[in-house]
Formats: C-alpha cells, sequence, structure tokens
C-alpha cells in the first residue's frame, strides 16, 4: 500500500512538472493582425517585462480584464518597463472580429493572432483569459487563469516585484 502511495506521489509530481515546468517561450510563430509572421521567442530578448494575455471576442472576461488594464497601462509602461501583447485564439471564423474590437476598445496592446492555437497548445492551458509574465530573462515566472475585477492589481504586485530586481 505504502508503494502504492509513494508511486502515485512520484506520478503526480511528474505530471505537474511536466504540466507546468516550463520556463521559456517556445519556438512558435503567431501572426500580427497585419498578418505579418512574429516569433514568440523575440519576446524573451527585448530587455522588457513582457505580459501576455491569451483573449477572445466571444470571452466577456477577457475583456473586463484587457479593459482594466487598459485604464492603467500607460502608468505601468513607465513605472516597471513592462509590454502587454495581447494574443486572440479566435478561430477564422471569428477572427474577422479582432481588429474592429480593438479598434473600438482603443486598446494599445500589439495585438497577435494564433488562430490555429499552436502557440496555446504549446503552452499548454485550456480557458481564456489565461495570462503569463515573463520577466526581463525571457522566463514565464508567473501565470493566472481566468479574470475577477481586482485580479489587475495582483498583476500589478508581480510587476512591481520583478522592476525591482
Amino acid at each position: 500500500m505504502k508503494n502504492l502511495q509513494l508511486l502515485l506521489v512520484v506520478l503526480f509530481l511528474g505530471i505537474t512538472t511536466f504540466s507546468f515546468g516550463q520556463s521559456k517561450l517556445p519556438d512558435v510563430t503567431v501572426k500580427t493582425l497585419e498578418g505579418k509572421a512574429k516569433k514568440i521567442q523575440s519576446y524573451s530578448t527585448n530587455g522588457k517585462i513582457t505580459v501576455l494575455s491569451f483573449w477572445a471576442t466571444w470571452c466577456s472576461p477577457c475583456k473586463r480584464e484587457l479593459d482594466a488594464i487598459s485604464d492603467v497601462y500607460e502608468d505601468w509602461q513607465e513605472e516597471y518597463n513592462m509590454e502587454l501583447v495581447a494574443i486572440s485564439i479566435d478561430n477564422s471564423r471569428t477572427f474577422t472580429r479582432v481588429k474592429g474590437m480593438v479598434e473600438a476598445k482603443g486598446w494599445d496592446y500589439e495585438v497577435l493572432s494564433d488562430i490555429k492555437q499552436s502557440l496555446q497548445q504549446a503552452m499548454n492551458f485550456q480557458e481564456v483569459p489565461y495570462t503569463f509574465i515573463i520577466d526581463t530573462n525571457g522566463k514565464i515566472v508567473y501565470t493566472h487563469s481566468g479574470y475577477n475585477p481586482g485580479d489587475e492589481d495582483e498583476l500589478e504586485d508581480k510587476l512591481k516585484e520583478l522592476s525591482q530586481k
């Protein structure tokens, strides 16, 4: 019985490490809204703290999160030497709404498209919104799933902590 328990613990730790142990951005190419290819790893070497926020036009919590961050984004850029990249996972049917929504919302983020969800699969998550923070050394240092009002304060705390290192 003890051997079985030990085996289950080791198996769980192995799966957890495999599932959540990714520490660097994968070598995946996504597209700008204009259709130009963009290597996601380029955000590992830009010298800034980078927030990757995965979202979709049909996701209300995603839009609320990006709206909340939009209100403080300019200050965060100055205070924390950071940038936010909003990555749409809309498929080819709903992608046509992305550019109009970004313009209507006035989001001042770089917006990329992951129509085939290849980056989403490589980053190993299912639901949106999903947020990653990449430090100035290109390491994934924080992840967060979902959105509730006030989550942007937790995100800012992480940015503040990283900018002081």
